[in-house]
């Protein structure tokens, strides 16, 4: 099912637990603007779906094409080297804390091999569950999209993407 820029601006509005007056606060239009976006009834001008994108943490083409989040298989002849391919961590916590984390896969794998000791995910019961090798192994193997989404019962959500 396709969203509509519109429900986009909402499902993220919503996940950061912001109401339309502070989404339009900090953009710097009416809640009035905010609403007929969210209810498709105009659409944001270009600098200001740019504002969007950054102030969630998405880029442009996640906020205005459809993307498709589904894990993919990739066969041997459509596979990148690790060292071209990015581990994306997104967190957000129930305390409105945003954290974006992207790597460079050839790294998570180097680091995961040399058993980096400092290079475990703290913070949130989800984040320190995330198994690197399982992931490093999915990778290899040709998985990717997204990997996991994890909301925890205190609010927190983390989601892992690998993207080619």
């Amino acid at each position: 099912m396709q969203h509509s820029i519109g429900q986009k601006i909402n499902e993220l509005r919503k996940r950061y637990k912001m109401t339309q007056d502070e989404l339009a606060q900090q953009m710097g239009v009416s809640p009035q603007a905010v609403s007929k976006w969210e209810t498709d009834a105009s659409i944001p001008d270009l600098p200001t779906l740019i504002a969007l994108a950054d102030f969630f943490h998405v880029s442009l083409d996640e906020l205005v094409r459809e993307k498709n989040e589904t894990v993919s298989l990739l066969p041997d002849d459509a596979r990148k080297p690790l060292e071209q391919m990015l581990l994306r961590i997104r967190v957000l916590s129930s305390d409105g804390d945003r954290v974006n984390i992207n790597l460079p896969l050839g790294f998570v794998r180097i680091a995961s091999k040399l058993n980096f000791e400092n290079f475990k995910f703290n913070g949130s019961d989800a984040l320190k569950a995330i198994d690197i090798d399982a992931i490093i192994s999915l990778i290899e193997s040709g998985v990717v999209g997204k990997l996991m989404e994890v909301e925890s019962g205190d609010g927190d959500t983390v989601e892992i993407f690998v993207e080619s």
